[in-house]
């Protein structure tokens, strides 16, 4: 089995993550992280090697976790790819949404490189994927209020259902 967390940045895909994977009993794997594993740190690629040249190293990563029966998180921007879309296709996908006012003290103090213009630049980023993250996932979970431990057990409980 392979469930797939998507959403902007700060919607908690690797919090929820992390338990979702420990109640279903499967390893979990952040692309994000791995990218940074192997090739450092998201802010400095961007930086050094421009938006492109991270998109390609992101498709790899997320090919490749996309192909493990793990949770896996995908980076806010990584289902911008047509290639990860038709991935997506036929797997459990949620999304994860988050309001812009419980956003506001998650993505404060972080590199995220599409994010330096704070909560204005985040509501601009949102906006443009919103249509796309909603085409792709399968369910929806609101992370602004709810505790998310109440998340994790609604979502390994749909991904037992068996059926996106």
């Amino acid at each position: 089995m392979t469930v797939v967390l998507i959403g902007a940045p700060g919607s908690g895909k690797t919090r929820l993550g992390k338990r979702v994977a420990r109640l279903l009993k499967l390893p979990f794997v952040d692309t994000d992280k791995r990218i940074v594993a192997d090739h450092g740190a998201v802010s400095e690629i961007f930086s050094t090697y421009g938006e492109p040249h991270f998109r390609r190293i992101e498709r790899e990563a997320v090919a490749k976790a996309l192909g493990e029966h793990a949770v896996v998180s995908l980076g806010g921007g990584a289902v911008l790819d047509e290639e990860t879309q038709r991935d997506l296709v036929g797997r459990r996908v949620v999304l994860l949404t988050v309001s812009a006012e419980a956003v506001q003290s998650r993505i404060g103090g972080r590199k995220r490189p599409l994010l330096t213009g704070g909560i204005d630049a985040w509501n601009a980023l949102v906006e443009s994927r919103r249509e796309l993250y909603e085409r792709l996932g399968d369910r929806v979970w609101d992370t602004s209020t709810r505790p998310l431990d109440d998340i994790a057990k609604e979502i390994a409980s749909w991904a037992r259902e068996g059926t996106p």
